[in-house]
């Protein structure tokens, strides 16, 4: 049985929610598939990150290209605005409102907030909501539900801090960083810690629900000589990394993480799905949701990981000989971009 609970437990959250925000910073535009000659062929299109951060710019950077390549390849029109809910509900609701009164085909939002507003915001219309990057489906909610499908970033969390060990068996005392606020977070960091009590690892737990509350709790890790620091999938400290990531560095502090995009900004390594893969299975999905139905998808589609990413600067700046990682899987080298 398709359930609903979620959908009506959030709708009541939202409607408590103070007046709405201003819609979040936008960008977008039009598909660059041309339309066959007298089909008048269109799907209409609305892509709604949760914020803005470099995983959520490459997922829907990767969405909109294989939505641009879609239209090309079947001679249609296909239509679609990207929006940034700035990780506020309230303006991720006006945007998903929006959407619906705009009558699109679909929305694809991406990461887990953004996709719990938008499955409230076309519950009536039953709208397709086919969503990108949350980690735990069902811990968010988000399954059993006709209208909603989409894919998943699970995280391997055993498997980066088996990397962590590899690089240093000597870890004695490791810093899990995180936000309590993202849902993405809460599965990884138990896992973490049932992790570090087998090996009889300390741990040490930083939390930041701010940019610079993000930076205060990553200034605790390094003033108590934590040895390594891991934090999941976790978009709260995506969005501080570049802000975070110097201050690990200089204190000797790897950070292992959920994501490539943290290390593109700083942090040292990961082992996880590639984004820009995952954004294209998206796009996929969504546009099977529109010309095929729901009927036909899985709740989710876990995308497969095993890619380790390491920061050749950070691992430098680190003095880190990372050469261990070559023989667990997928070795990818990658430097500090600003984005």
């Amino acid at each position: 049985m398709k359930r609903r609970g979620m959908v009506r437990t959030l709708a009541v959250v939202l409607a408590m929610a103070s007046a709405l925000a201003g819609c979040g910073g936008s960008g977008g535009g039009n598909g660059s598939g041309s339309q066959a000659s007298g089909s008048g062929d269109s799907v209409k299109v609305a892509v709604v990150k949760q914020m803005d951060h470099a995983s959520l710019d490459e997922i829907a950077d990767a969405v909109t290209a294989q939505l641009d390549a879609i239209a090309e390849r079947d001679g249609i029109t296909i239509e679609y605005e990207v929006y940034s809910g700035q990780n506020d509900q309230s303006t991720l609701k006006q945007i998903g409102d929006q959407a619906i009164a705009e009558d699109v085909d679909v929305i694809i939002p991406i990461a887990t907030l953004a996709a719990q507003v938008m499955a409230v915001c076309a519950e009536e219309t039953e709208t397709p909501v086919v969503y990108a990057a949350i980690s735990d489906p069902e811990e968010a909610e988000m399954t059993g539900i006709d209208y909603v499908s989409g894919t998943s970033d699970a995280l391997n969390t055993e498997f980066i801090l088996d990397m962590m060990l590899a690089q240093n068996p000597d870890v004695k005392k490791v810093g899990l960083l995180y936000s309590l606020s993202e849902a993405n977070s809460a599965k990884p960091i138990e896992e973490a810690k049932a992790y570090l009590d087998s090996k009889g690892i300390e741990y040490m737990e930083a939390t930041g629900n701010t940019n610079d509350e993000v930076i205060a709790a990553a200034s605790v890790l390094v003033s108590e000589g934590v040895d390594a620091v891991f934090t999941p999938t976790d978009n709260i400290v995506m969005a501080a990394e570049l802000a975070i990531a110097d201050a690990f560095i200089e204190a000797g502090i790897p950070h292992y993480t959920g994501a490539d995009s943290f290390v593109r900004n700083g942090a040292f390594a990961t082992c996880g799905v590639n984004y820009t893969d995952l954004g294209t299975e998206t796009a996929d999905l969504a546009y099977e949701a529109v010309t095929e139905g729901m009927d036909g998808l899985e709740d989710y589609y876990t995308m497969d990981g095993g890619i380790i990413t390491v920061n050749t600067e950070t691992a430098g700046g680190l003095g880190i000989d990372y050469s261990v990682f070559a023989d667990m899987g997928e070795l990818v080298e990658v430097t500090t971009t600003e984005e």
